[in-house]
């Protein structure tokens, strides 16, 4: 008798016990989708305390015994809320907000306070990056909303690099020497600003627009490379960041580096950025292929509504476009089924 008077209990903890499981599985499994992942994460907590107030309120206790045990429950809750929430609640509310608004997507670089990175997740208090060393960095999601994130253009962006050269170099030489640099590098719509005059050299800023934004450390390498094989190769010596060493040399004479013959060399087959940036590569993929899935069930609904309203004539086309559209979404689906396992 005694033991079935805590049947209801054992039977809250058990399901109680599945359903944590289940979520926890779930979350787990949605851990690089943005919304699932925070949905689910507030779920679990939610769900965590409603299964222990359930089995409170299930245990055979008195009225009063149940009533303090809930009360000293609410004031461990309101104590633990207080206590974190300059952090805990801060920044889950600040990765709601970013839910919300979206300013950047798994696979985007951006850079906050100096760190530079690809988003590889989201979670409900902080955001993980992977930068240009392969490791993940954790970035508080109040850090995020509270400080300027720079977000890398997925459609392409403008790569620059700086460089000193001497007052005794004619910016027309130069300007024409870093446009060179530029086009070599592969940049579209090159152009050269005058940065700054210092006291000892003139800034140059040569730049272009880079189509492939998914290896822009490459393409930063790539134009600074350019523009080194072009400024000496022209017998322009550069100034970066400043000369102080006195020379004692006849005559006038510039710093140069010996003329190297240029061997033919394999490039590399993978470059650093795809090693760099694997998992938030994964990252991106995944969340693109979530994208095309998505735009795939619109037209399949759009094409269901269309045969309900096409003739007797029309009907069979229209079918057989729908199936083409299934077997595509059909593709795609196990293709994500890969890329999460």
């Amino acid at each position: 008798m005694e033991l079935g008077h805590y049947t209801p209990a054992i039977t809250t903890l058990v399901l109680g016990s599945i359903s944590l499981l289940i979520l926890s599985r779930l979350t787990q499994r949605a851990s690089n989708i943005d919304a699932p992942s925070l949905v689910l994460q507030l779920i679990f907590w939610g769900a965590g305390l409603a299964v222990v107030v359930a089995l409170v309120v299930a245990l055979p206790l008195e009225a009063g015994v149940r009533g303090q045990i809930l009360s000293l429950i609410g004031v461990v809750l309101t104590a633990i809320i207080a206590l974190s929430s300059t952090t805990f609640v801060s920044n889950a509310m600040a990765g709601i907000m970013l839910q919300a608004t979206r300013p950047f997507k798994p696979g985007d670089f951006i850079l906050v306070n100096g760190v530079f990175g690809r988003v590889t997740r989201r979670s409900l208090v902080s955001t993980r990056i992977q930068t240009e060393t392969r490791d993940f960095t954790n970035l508080p999601n109040l850090l995020l909303v509270t400080q300027p994130v720079t977000v890398q253009h997925r459609e392409g962006t403008i790569i620059q690099a700086d460089v000193s050269l001497g007052y005794d170099v004619h910016h027309s030489l130069a300007k024409r020497e870093l446009l060179k640099a530029a086009e070599n590098a592969g940049l579209a719509d090159p152009y050269v600003l005058v940065a700054e005059l210092l006291d000892h050299a003139v800034v140059y800023r040569a730049a272009g627009f880079l189509e492939d934004v998914v290896n822009p450390l490459t393409a930063r390498s790539q134009l600074r490379q350019k523009m080194l094989d072009a400024l000496h190769g022209a017998g322009i010596e550069i100034a970066s960041p400043n000369i102080v060493a006195q020379r004692q040399q006849s005559g006038d004479t510039q710093t140069l580096p010996e003329e190297i013959v240029s061997r033919p060399t394999r490039s590399p087959a993978q470059k650093p950025d795809t090693k760099i940036f694997d998992s938030a590569h994964a990252a991106a993929n995944t969340e693109a292929l979530r994208e095309q899935i998505r735009e795939l069930k619109t037209e399949i609904d759009a094409q269901q509504e269309k045969i309900k309203a096409a003739s007797d004539e029309t009907r069979a086309s229209e079918t057989s476009a729908l199936e083409s559209l299934e077997r595509q979404l059909k593709w795609l689906e196990s293709e994500e089924a890969n890329l999460t396992k």
